[in-house]
């Protein structure tokens, strides 16, 4: 083979690899979103650098996320920034599940999204809250299931534009809505749902109590309501360093103004005027590892890395968006060590009940 033609070869090789990388390989929940479309969600493409420093400037700067009336705009950015990279890498569903043997990824997160509405014991026909619903992953799911009728709230309004562009295509825009809103701060009519659910989504309100209180406000009168919670569990010792560690480090890559123990929650409930109906770990065994699907993923974080870079060099992604991706990266080796020791679970479940009104007499 001459010069010329191992050029050539080598050029079509390279060029029909790129052309698959960008243009072929989709997202890991139905190619809702392909590499080519990378974006830094509703931030301008030249801000998105900016806003990544910006990010960061509020863990160099710890006070500032201490206080709570600047929590909600660190999550609008972490959110604008990761939610393409999300569904082009993970899915639609922005949580984890137990792996269950024989099932794959996406079938085992759709029956731990399943079981949240089974166990808020609603009927066909309802109306549902989903607190924190991402693009609506779950939410389409739960819709499904239950037929029931699911209004979502995010604070991200990049993520309601793409729920609702999923909800039409999945042919479920007629039981699934979707706002844009803060949930400490939501806007419905008090007793206007028949339950409601949170998938890993509290954890970012700076006070619990805040989130469950206005789920306790806008529920009706004997109404359930199931979170799963992200906790630090009995094993996390703050007196050891390397606890503290990777505790801090799934903060930082997760937008959380600080991770709960798994003791706080019920006590929190109880607060705001629940009654704990159920509460367990399951994360715990005989649950498989949640983890594993993140360990398995390290080819594919180096394969789609190196993508990453080329679409930023040659200016389809925006500028920062590498920096973005290795941010998820380093935060994933955090929470698998966090799995691996026991230290962390993001699925707390907790069941609660808002009490019946008192009978007139």
């Amino acid at each position: 083979m001459d010069t010329l033609t191992l050029v050539c070869t080598v050029s079509l090789l390279g060029a029909g690899g790129l052309y698959w990388f960008v243009f072929i390989l989709g997202s890991a929940e139905q190619k809702g979103k392909r590499a080519v479309k990378l974006s830094g969600g509703s931030i301008e493409r030249e801000h998105v650098q900016e806003e990544y420093n910006q990010y960061w400037s509020f863990f160099r700067k710890p006070k500032e996320i201490e206080k709570a009336e600047n929590v909600p705009a660190f999550v609008d950015t972490f959110y604008n920034l990761v939610t393409d990279i999300y569904e082009w890498g993970w899915g639609q569903s922005f949580h984890f599940s137990p792996a269950i043997p024989g099932k794959s990824n996406l079938e085992s997160t759709k029956i731990h999204e399943q079981m949240a509405v089974d166990l808020i014991n609603v009927k066909p026909g309802q109306k549902i809250l989903d607190a924190g619903c991402g693009v609506g992953g779950p939410m389409r799911a739960i819709a499904a299931h239950s037929g029931c009728n699911v209004v979502g709230i995010t604070i991200n309004e990049y993520q309601v534009s793409r729920a609702k562009a999923h909800n039409k295509k999945a042919g479920l825009d007629h039981l699934c809505d979707v706002v844009c809103g803060n949930f400490l701060e939501m806007p419905f009519e008090d007793e206007c749902f028949d339950g409601a659910y949170s998938i890993e989504a509290t954890c970012h309100a700076p006070k619990l109590e805040d989130v469950y209180s206005e789920i306790f406000r806008v529920l009706k009168p004997g109404s359930l309501y199931v979170s799963y919670e992200w906790v630090t569990t009995e094993l996390y010792r703050g007196e050891d360093p390397e606890h503290v560690e990777v505790i801090h480090g799934i903060e930082r890559g997760d937008a959380l103004p600080g991770l709960r123990s798994y003791s706080d929650i019920a006590e929190v409930a109880k607060k705001v005027g629940f009654e704990v109906v159920k509460e367990k770990d399951l994360a715990k065994p005989p649950a498989r590892p949640w983890w594993s699907r993140l360990k398995m993923g390290r080819i594919a974080y180096w394969r789609n890395h190196i993508l990453v870079m080329v679409l930023e060099t040659i200016g389809i992604a925006p500028k920062g968006t590498v920096d973005v991706h290795e941010m998820l990266f380093k935060t994933a080796d955090y929470l698998t060590r966090g799995g691996e020791t026991g230290i962390f679970s993001p699925m707390h479940m907790i069941l609660c009940k808002k009490p019946e009104k008192p009978q007139e007499s």
